[in-house]
């Protein structure tokens, strides 16, 4: 585990972070970027559950679990022979959002139009969520054109946004109160 005794270390103060390695770089890399979203991502998941109980809330708290260590594996560069073996996202935890997804999909119609973020707090909450991991992927996707990731750290997190709308959609009512679009509709 991870013990901080002091929050301030006064290293970024010429904007350069540490990464997982030890390596020091420009906090606005790509990496840094990369896991600075999935961060934000943990953070909006973290107003959802303020809204959420039972089920939902326990599947959101293992993927704030999951979070972590997704930004550990992307806060560590893929090398050849590490001192330390690194936190890598594994398969098992892509195929449990697979799981769940199937599970609460199970529940709801078929969509007939696109969906607006909103209905009730949670789900608007996990809507901003979706859209956000929407952006960390997109981040990922940046860096890989550079450097090595994990590729299941892509699919990880290619996977939870459909988790993020599926259980948005789910919250709602198992659907009944999302939001439609009509398209034309303000016209």
């Amino acid at each position: 585990m991870v013990k901080l005794t002091k929050i301030y270390t006064r290293g970024g103060d010429k904007g350069e972070t540490s990464l997982g390695d030890g390596a020091r770089v420009a906090k606005d890399s790509a990496r840094v970027a990369a896991y600075g979203a999935v961060d934000e991502v943990n953070a909006v998941i973290g107003l959802a559950r303020l809204h959420l109980d039972g089920e939902a809330d326990a599947m959101l708290a293992r993927i704030q679990n999951d979070l972590f260590d997704l930004g550990a594996d992307l806060c560590t560069p893929e090398q050849e022979n590490p001192k330390y073996s690194p936190l890598r996202v594994v398969a098992a935890q892509t195929e449990r959002l697979e799981r769940e997804i199937d599970a609460m999909n199970g529940d709801l119609k078929p969509l007939e139009s696109f969906i607006l973020p909103g209905g009730t707090p949670a789900a608007a909450h996990l809507h901003l969520a979706r859209t956000v991991a929407r952006r960390a992927e997109r981040l990922i996707i940046t860096l890989i054109r550079d450097e090595a990731v994990n590729p299941e750290a892509v699919r990880y997190v290619n996977r939870l946004s459909d988790h993020l709308f599926v259980l948005a959609r789910h919250v709602n009512d198992k659907g009944s109160g999302d939001v439609l679009w009509v398209p034309g509709g303000s016209r």
